[in-house]
């Protein structure tokens, strides 16, 4: 069993900051690639940003140059560094993880719960 707990969300005014953290637990091998995800109400769930084993970062163009996202392997954990924030970032945001149990099956989407973040213009 895997689980991904995500925390830091909170309630920002607009150009502050935010750091989102999410730990995977359990039944681990190995982590390939971790992610956060948001949404928004009425809106489609969208990729933020992603980080693969060689810290090759993807971001969506609305964040960059605003959010960073990085991983301690030891404590397989995942960062989002959100700065700059704007009332459209505004949502509800998800981690995930494409993963190998000790099992050595993998679980390519494996999520965690969401954390609300609001940001107030």
């Amino acid at each position: 069993h895997v689980q991904l707990q995500a925390s830091g969300g909170g309630l920002v005014q607009a150009g502050g900051s935010l750091r989102l953290s999410c730990v995977a637990s359990g039944s681990i091998f190995v982590i390939n690639s971790m992610g956060w995800y948001r949404q928004a109400p009425g809106k489609e769930r969208e990729l933020v940003a992603s980080i693969g084993s060689n810290d090759r970062a993807n971001y969506a163009d609305s964040v960059k140059g605003r959010f960073t996202i990085s991983r301690d392997y030891a404590k397989n954990t995942v960062y989002l560094q959100m700065s700059s924030l704007k009332p459209e970032d505004t949502a509800v945001y998800y981690c995930n993880a494409d993963l190998y149990t000790v099992a050595r099956v993998r679980a390519p989407d494996v999520w965690g719960q969401g954390t609300q973040v609001t940001v107030s213009s």
